[in-house]
């Protein structure tokens, strides 16, 4: 089996610093997916400087297949010492996971990996190694389906200390937080982000310390079906619903026309739904065989904003609120980016005569444009996407 794994991170700044000492760095290579955490000493832009140094020297030699020795020596060798502490620091953590299922963790003076396994937390064994001076933490083992692992900053365990807590928040209650919340949650993202508000709350929302949570989940393929738009030749209604209908997967339908074609071909009726929550999204309807129907332009647009706003770098708890909204557009969005690896998109090239006026001669190349920067879009979060037109 190829596994497959969905990774994420959020980081903290520490409280009125512009810059954060912490720094991923997320590979894939041919074989493998690697997840780098460096943690450079103090904060502001000294720490910055020494975490990002760490982590694309650890990169470099990660991508060039060099051993940890090789790594761990070029470190010590490469980063400036500070005078005060006469050390040259960045701890550091490496998380690869091989396609095949193997995984190595590496872990310098950061705290431990959460891993989480059948709704338990899981000791990983490791070994003890003395590389450049340096105590190094190694672990080889093998991933299964619905895996969970955090890596983090030391920022975490610290929160709350002098604050809401005398000793901060220690790793086993971290993990048994982690724990809670990979049951409430499907994506990496959210529970990055649920992890990070945690800690935010527990610093009263001014940090004490950079503090950089980053989860990688091992994950089953979920493929899914979109049809939007009818295609150029009526007689290509039946041809390109057999491709829809056909294979695995969730399916989804955007568009009035389109609905029809399905409801015809599938001999079901077009069920309206008029409880919907949200005004500016038109409502959804259901037709038996099928996972959604919605609206076409308006709602494939605003599905489109929301895969934009995952894709930045500040999404936070608000965004998932949005997405578990209960209407067209948050649905679909929630299953691009939530319940799925595999995303077909089957789009029609016919005009829409509804729309064939003076004023509003362009839904086909609007439609169109969206597809494509839905495409995008998806194929940004490492989705694999096909997409065919009819």
């Amino acid at each position: 089996m190829s596994v497959s794994v969905d990774v994420a991170w959020k980081s903290l700044n520490k409280h009125h610093e512009e810059l954060c000492g912490d720094k991923v760095e997320l590979l894939k290579t041919v074989t493998s997916n690697i997840a780098i955490l460096a943690d450079g000493m103090g904060s502001g832009v000294k720490a910055n400087i020494l975490a990002t140094l760490t982590s694309k020297i650890l990169r470099t030699m990660f991508l060039n297949g060099s051993p940890i020795e090789d790594a761990v020596e070029t470190i010590a060798n490469t980063l400036p010492v500070c005078k005060e502490r006469e050390v040259a620091y960045s701890t550091f953590s490496v998380l690869q996971i091989f396609h095949n299922g193997d995984a190595y963790l590496v872990e310098f003076d950061n705290p431990s990996c959460v891993f989480i396994r059948d709704g338990k937390i899981v000791d990983i064994p490791f070994e003890k190694r003395i590389i450049e001076g340096k105590e190094i933490r190694e672990y080889r083992f093998h991933v299964q389906l619905n895996d969970c692992f955090v890596l983090m900053s030391d920022g975490v365990i610290y929160a709350g200390v002098g604050e809401l807590l005398n000793f901060g928040w220690t790793w086993d209650s971290m993990a048994e937080y982690t724990l809670k919340c990979t049951k409430d949650t499907l994506s990496a993202k959210r529970l990055a982000a649920m992890l990070s508000k945690a800690c935010d709350d527990l610093y009263m929302q001014k940090p004490g310390d950079d503090t950089t949570v980053c989860v990688t989940r091992v994950i089953d393929r979920k493929v899914l079906r979109i049809f939007t738009g009818p295609p150029e030749s009526k007689d290509d209604d039946k041809r390109l619903m057999a491709d829809f209908m056909s294979g695995e997967g969730k399916r989804a339908v955007c568009g009035g026309t389109s609905a029809n074609i399905a409801a015809r071909y599938l001999d079901k009726p077009i069920e309206t739904e008029l409880n919907y929550s949200n005004p500016d999204v038109p409502p959804t309807a259901t037709i038996e065989g099928l996972d959604l129907v919605t609206e076409g332009v308006l709602t494939l647009s605003r599905t489109l904003q929301l895969l934009k706003q995952y894709l930045s770098d500040d999404v936070d708890m608000d965004f998932f609120l949005a997405l578990d909204e209960d209407n067209g557009a948050s649905r679909l969005a929630k299953l691009i980016i939530e319940d799925c690896t595999d995303l077909y998109l089957f789009v029609g090239k016919a005009m829409n005569m509804a729309h064939q006026n003076p004023n509003l001669p362009f839904d086909l190349s609007i439609r169109m444009n969206l597809v494509e920067q839905i495409k995008d879009a998806a194929q940004k979060m490492n989705k694999n996407v096909i997409l065919k037109y009819y």
